[in-house]
């Protein structure tokens, strides 16, 4: 297999390409960021791509925004999130579209390196290989989303169809027959149900649509 890895650590990174040349197999470029990740895909077009999610320059979601891309651009490539975290919005994104040739992986739970030389054959092959751990923090953060929707009155469910459709709250009351201060209530009562407390950007109405649309 043709092989870009995507780690940060250059111990890691570089004793990974070590063993898979080892293995038999072409590691034609190590990279630590995201951007550079995309750049040596598009360059070589290798077989796989292994990335981390924390890579610079902030150290958050990276690797997996990086995944999310190049399986939109290379629809033939296989990926293996290979990390310590995870990231289960992101996570949910890049496995949603069905297609196989897709893994997400967590570090300490390797055995053995054979484990992971057959989770890259699999992948590189159109199959899904998930950690079970993955599995089960996938499940638990779709229920938690179904909770959450589910303690929405009928009318906050309205609101956020309507914040949906990328409605003003000024456009929504006249919708609705309210008073916009009506509406700004129950935009609201929708932030802290679905656990969308204030921050420094303010980006809970984005949030708080993409919970709906179950992005």
């Amino acid at each position: 297999m043709r092989i870009v890895i995507a780690e940060d650590a250059v111990i890691l990174r570089d004793g990974l390409a070590q063993l898979l040349d080892a293995y038999g197999h072409d590691v034609v470029a190590t990279v630590g960021d995201g951007d550079a990740l995309r750049a040596a895909v598009d360059e070589h077009r290798p077989d796989i791509a292994v990335a981390d999610i924390r890579m610079p320059p902030t150290f958050t979601d990276e690797g997996l925004k990086a995944a999310i891309a190049l399986r939109r651009d290379h629809p033939g490539l296989g990926v293996l999130v290979f990390s310590q975290y995870i990231e289960t919005r992101y996570a949910s994104r890049m496995l949603a579209e069905g297609a196989g040739g897709v893994g997400y992986l967590l570090k300490d739970r390797i055995a053995d390196f054979g484990e992971f030389i057959d989770a890259l054959t699999r992948i590189a092959s159109g199959e899904t290989v998930l950690d079970p751990e993955v599995v089960t923090q996938l499940l638990a953060a779709e229920r938690r989303g179904l909770d959450t929707l589910d303690s929405l009155t009928e009318r906050e469910r309205k609101v956020l169809e309507l914040m949906a459709e990328g409605r003003t709250n000024s456009v929504i009351a006249k919708s609705l027959f309210l008073g916009e201060s009506s509406i700004e209530k129950h935009v609201s009562s929708i932030f802290t149900k679905l656990g969308l407390p204030p921050s420094a950007d303010d980006h809970r109405r984005v949030l708080a649509v993409l919970r709906y649309l179950g992005v």
